[in-house]
């Protein structure tokens, strides 16, 4: 019994090399994909894990502060979410993923104002806009300012920010 020798025939030899560079070729399409879908399931998670944080700070303080409203007895306009907008971000070239973590960075340093009494806020708007323009907020080993286009204070704080600069 003899066994032919495939090895000296060339259509085998290009075979053989063909699968080799086939299945090289068909892995890294398979990486490439299973990359491309984990980054995006890594972004919907951070997006909704800092909703989810947001969310449970919001209804903190809004009971804390439904708390020591009804020991009071007085109802007035309070706070209740503070949402804020970029204005250009592509000028500073921001992702979405940057800018969700600046937005977070920017709320814990305003959150305090949640539950405030609109009369009070709007009293001390000038300290808000000072507070976010004075102040570098460091992401990723750099700091971005802003400068403060617009708030509107309401039930709602809404507040538009304008990137300034990067260091």
């Amino acid at each position: 019994m003899h066994i032919p020798p495939y090895h000296k025939k060339p259509t085998w030899r290009l075979f053989f090399v063909g699968v080799f560079f086939g299945s090289i070729i068909g892995y890294l399409v398979i990486i490439y994909m299973y990359g491309t879908m984990y980054e995006d399931l890594l972004k919907e998670n951070i997006e909704l894990t800092s909703e989810v944080n947001e969310l449970k700070k919001q209804n903190n303080a809004l009971l804390e502060d439904k708390e020591e409203r009804d020991e009071e007895s007085q109802q007035p306009l309070i706070v209740s979410s503070i949402e804020i907008i970029f204005e250009e971000p592509e000028r500073l070239k921001m992702d979405l993923l940057i800018q969700d973590q600046l937005k977070a960075l920017i709320r814990q340093e305003i959150d305090h104002l949640i539950g405030e009494e609109l009369a009070t806020l709007s009293k001390a708007d000038q300290l808000l806009y000072s507070t976010i323009e004075h102040k570098g907020f460091e992401l990723e080993e750099l700091t971005y300012h802003f400068s403060v286009k617009k708030i509107v204070i309401d039930t709602e704080l809404e507040i538009v920010l304008y990137p300034e600069a990067v260091q």
